[in-house]
Parts: C-alpha cells; structure tokens; sequence
C-alpha cells in the first residue's frame, strides 16, 4: 500500500489548509491509485481493516437497501458505520422510518428513478451487458443522482465507477471519489471496491484486474494527524488473499459467509472520530 502512504504524506506535508462544512481540513485535488488484484487484495496492514464492515455494507448496497437497521443485521451489531447519518439533526426530520437513511447508494445502484417514473437497476444493466458486450464503454453506474440529493441522508463520496474488460478475460474498475477522508474513509473505501470487483468478476466469468480509484478532494481532518502519524511509523506486512465462495454465480447471491480474507496480518487498529 505504499501508494497510499505516499500521497498521505504528500497531503500531511503540502495540502491546502481550509476550514470546511464539518472541520479542518489539510486536501489535495486529483489523485490516483491502482491496486493490481493479482499480487494480493488491497487491505491495510498498517492497521486492522474492519473487513466485516467493508462486506456487510457492500452487501447492503447490493441489496439495494436504505435502512440501517438491515445493516445491523448484515454485521450483527447496534450501530453501524450509517446509524450517525440516520440518528443526525439535519437528517431526522426528512427520515421516514427509523433508521431510514433515503435514496443513498444502493437505491441508486438497483433502483434508479428515470424521469418517466421507471426503475433502472444500474448494476444489473452492467453486469449482463459485461457477460453480453464486454468491451462496451457504458459500463457505468452512478449513485450521484443531482435531482435526489435532498432526499439523502448522505451524498455519495464514491459517486460513480465504470468497467473495462480486456481481451485477456481480465475485468478492472475505476472509481471517483469526490471527498476523501484519508485515514478513516478511503481505507474501507480501497477495499470495498477491490471486493466489488472481485465479485463481479466471478459472476461474469473474468479474472479481477485493477481497481483504480481517483480521488478528487483527498484530505486528512486536522484531528486526525496524530493517528496519521502513527499509521504511517508502522511497515506494512505482505497483503492478504481474498476467497469468495467458487459456487456463487449471481452477484445477488453472496453472503456474508461466501466471503473471507485469508493471511491477514495486521498491526493494531488505531481509534479516531468519524467527522459526521
């Protein structure tokens, strides 16, 4: 993971210093990082990675769910990494259950409103096209939706990724990202779509290549810099191997049980504030 080292100590060290919506901020514009699936899945080492979190959301947001209370259920605890989202001030009064977090990612992934009134399933749309044309250069989802901004407890960070199938079978992503919360956020996000592409990549018969992430506003919160600190002292331990389950053909077959990190060697985690 040394390139994302390097770019949070390229951030550390030159990033613009602003006060933002929520805290200070140290931020830079425009960066990229490529993780190559075939040497190893793209976990941190530095620090445990919540790798239960990373599947069960993942898995909610190709459930096309919501509610945080199903995501309770997916990581068999009160409180998610969503439920400061749901339970905010801003949010409460638009919320129509509890719990509910509104038309976020996975609405947006499998249940996509057109201006017409009808429901476009973005994931399944690429999935068959990657199995029926796979060098078609529409194999795109987006969860920015400008029209239903309002109606989210939450707008995307990573707001939209596209496909790219190769001749050789292999299958790669990339992804945008408009805010980027270096220590807590991209972590998680780095191997939320590694395993994405791991997934889809079985479903549609491919090896998993590259997943390639842009980050656009890539800043590290002014309380976070001590664990920064701390994070980057560490030398990282050999990358671990993702197993899914070889009997799933379905993207919306997966359980929580049909995916596993094996050799993950880690050092301890390190505790900041998620900046709401």
């Amino acid at each position: 993971m040394k390139q994302y080292n390097d770019i949070v100590r390229h951030i550390r060290d030159n990033g613009d210093k602003r006060q933002t919506r929520n805290a200070i901020t140290r931020a830079v514009f425009a960066h990229q990082m490529r993780f190559n699936l075939e040497d190893g899945f793209p976990a941190m080492t530095t620090k445990k990675l919540a790798f239960k979190a990373v599947k069960s959301e993942l898995l909610w947001f190709i459930e096309g769910s919501n509610d945080d209370n199903r995501l309770k259920e997916l990581v068999g605890k009160d409180k998610t990494i969503w439920t400061a989202n749901a339970e905010a001030d801003y949010w409460k009064p638009k919320a129509e259950f509890d719990g509910d977090l509104g038309r976020i990612y996975g609405v947006q992934w499998r249940g996509w409103r057109g201006p017409d009134g009808t429901v476009i399933d973005q994931l399944a749309k690429v999935i068959e096209k990657i199995k029926t044309d796979p060098y078609d250069r529409r194999l795109i989802v987006s969860a920015w939706n400008p029209g239903e901004i309002d109606q989210m407890a939450l707008p995307p960070c990573h707001m939209l990724f596209q496909f790219f199938c190769s001749s050789d079978g292999k299958l790669s992503v990339h992804m945008v990202q408009r805010s980027c919360d270096m220590f807590l956020g991209v972590p998680f996000n780095i191997a939320s779509y590694a395993l994405l592409l791991a997934m889809v990549a079985q479903v549609t018969g491919r090896t998993p290549h590259e997943c390639v992430i842009t980050l656009n506003d890539a800043h590290i919160y002014e309380g976070h810099l001590d664990a920064v600190e701390e994070q980057l002292s560490r030398d990282p331990f050999p990358l671990p191997k993702l197993w899914l389950n070889p009997e799933i053909k379905d993207i919306n077959d997966f359980t929580m049980d049909d995916i596993k990190l094996e050799n993950y060697e880690h050092h301890p985690s390190i505790k900041a504030e998620m900046i709401v």
